[in-house]
């Protein structure tokens, strides 16, 4: 009797896929070629944890000319066309079992799951010795992006960060002329995306049943134990505090690379954020933010100097002032946002992944180019970072969004998340980035958390029943900056 390819269950996958792998002797690139070095001819052994959205994205493009042994995910409903399309990998639900017995048949992962898994998968993964790609945002917390950054320092792999528009033609550009001092020096930046596209500024809703085609226990993985509702996962994930980071996490990583590479920021010196109601749960409907970066060192051949600057972040439909000579009708949106760099001669805009840069003053820029070109017609993101994996680590070329760019970063972006939810302590935050630490917040503070947010009509008059909860500030921000993980998930120690 022929199986109803719809009710795919646990046991039946299992048995399907694994005993195609069962007969597969893999071994390492590094076992086949040695240590080092390798002929681009050479194939990965990869294998893919989160495969249903993005990652799906990712494997396609490094499958023509790489191995994928070994997929994994939590929804095997949501991922069942994958796993069908790739028979030859091995399909997991746990990436901790797949490590356990695969570890040694595997050179890179890729890890493309809800942005709270991001660190531990890919952590482990690199202590491993494996190469890694990861998702944007590229961790959940300020802590783990620094934890990635100097474990893929120490153990010397190729790494990415799945912002693919680090690899366009727009950033290169936007940095390029910036470098070039085309519009003077910059003490303000603003940004904004079109974001969120998913529901947001909800209440947490009630239990559902589990279906038998997701292991929600994994899904949770290090975040608290919660009761399953269907709102939270596939993708709706992203409003939601404990897996997601809103609009400015899914989106900032694409619209401020080019700001973050562009003015060579590091970590910010003072944090704002304010937003629509915010809740305990759910990440809120809009936002803004601001970050205040102090005086950087100016680089030998940049023709601008690095002035303190303040970087403005909106979200939620909320858009910058259009400045002075604005063209009418122009709209300030490209591809899901924009960035407008405030420069002491001109003012330089781009839009979402850096697209299409240009000048308010319509001057067009002809300058030298420093920044390293990446086909992304033929090879792409994902396989700049395949290049750098078979590149030995004396001589690699960093891929375009390696750690030790994307670490730092992210740090910026999370940094955001922080201030909004930080917001109610009503002052500006000041933050010390070589502790991952706020300087300002007083170990007697506290911080008002709205529960739910509840809306009823009686006899014509709104009545609202917002419930709150007070914690210590300072606690509170601690395990924000560095979460506790759940039993079962641990992450390596942090390199000294």
């Amino acid at each position: 009797m022929k199986e109803n390819s719809k009710n795919i269950t646990r046991r039946s996958f299992v048995e399907r896929t694994g005993a195609v792998a069962a007969g597969l002797t893999i071994l390492p690139g590094s076992v086949m070629s040695g240590f080092g070095y390798r002929a681009p001819s050479d194939k990965l052994n990869i294998a893919v944890i989160g495969i249903g959205g993005m990652g799906n994205s990712n494997l396609k493009a490094v499958t023509p000319t790489e191995n994928i042994v070994a997929l994994c995910d939590v929804d095997w409903g949501y991922a069942k066309k994958v796993f069908e399309a790739n028979p030859n990998a091995k399909a997991y639900w746990d990436w901790r079992k797949m490590y356990d017995e695969m570890g040694k048949s595997i050179d890179a992962v890729i890890v493309a799951t809800a942005d709270h898994s991001h660190c531990v998968a890919a952590s482990n993964a690199i202590t491993m010795g494996k190469h890694a790609y990861v998702q944007k945002p590229l961790t959940h917390s300020v802590y783990e992006s620094r934890l990635l950054t100097k474990l893929a320092a120490k153990h010397k792999v190729a790494t990415q960060m799945g912002n693919q528009g680090s690899s366009d033609e727009g950033v290169n550009l936007t940095v390029e002329w910036l470098n070039n001092g085309e519009i003077g020096d910059i003490r303000k930046v603003e940004a904004f995306t079109d974001r969120p596209i998913w529901p947001q500024g909800l209440n947490r809703p009630k239990g559902e049943w589990v279906p038998d085609t997701l292991n929600w226990d994994l899904f949770i993985g290090p975040a608290p134990m919660r009761p399953y509702n269907s709102i939270y996962t596939p993708w709706n994930w992203r409003g939601w505090w404990d897996f997601g980071t809103g609009a400015l996490g899914d989106m900032a990583c694409h619209i401020l690379h080019p700001v973050f590479k562009g003015l060579k920021l590091q970590y910010p010196i003072k944090a704002q954020g304010s937003s629509t109601l915010l809740l305990t749960d759910c990440a809120p409907s809009a936002q803004m933010v601001t970050l205040v970066y102090p005086e950087r060192v100016t680089p030998k051949n940049a023709k601008m100097k690095l002035p303190q600057v303040e970087v403005i972040w909106y979200d939620g439909g909320l858009q910058p002032p259009k400045p002075q000579g604005w063209p009418a009708g122009k709209n300030m949106n490209d591809s899901g946002g924009g960035v407008i760099f405030h420069g002491t001669k001109d003012k330089l805009i781009c839009g979402c992944y850096g697209v299409r840069p240009w000048l308010l003053s319509g001057r067009k820029p002809v300058v030298p180019q420093t920044e390293r070109r990446v086909d992304r017609l033929i090879k792409g993101h994902e396989m700049d970072w395949v290049r750098a994996c078979k590149e030995s680590p004396e001589s690699r070329v960093l891929s375009k969004s390696d750690f030790s760019e994307a670490g730092p970063f992210n740090e910026m972006v999370v940094m955001g998340v922080l201030a909004v939810r930080l917001q109610g302590l009503n002052k500006e935050l000041e933050w010390n980035g070589e502790k991952m630490e706020f300087t300002n917040i007083g170990d007697n503070d506290t911080v008002s958390l709205t529960l739910s947010d509840n809306f009823t009509i009686i006899d014509g008059d709104p009545k609202f029943d917002r419930p709150t909860s007070k914690l210590n500030a300072k606690q509170f921000a601690a395990e924000m900056v560095k979460h506790t993980y759940r039993k079962g998930f641990t992450l390596p120690e942090m390199p000294v």
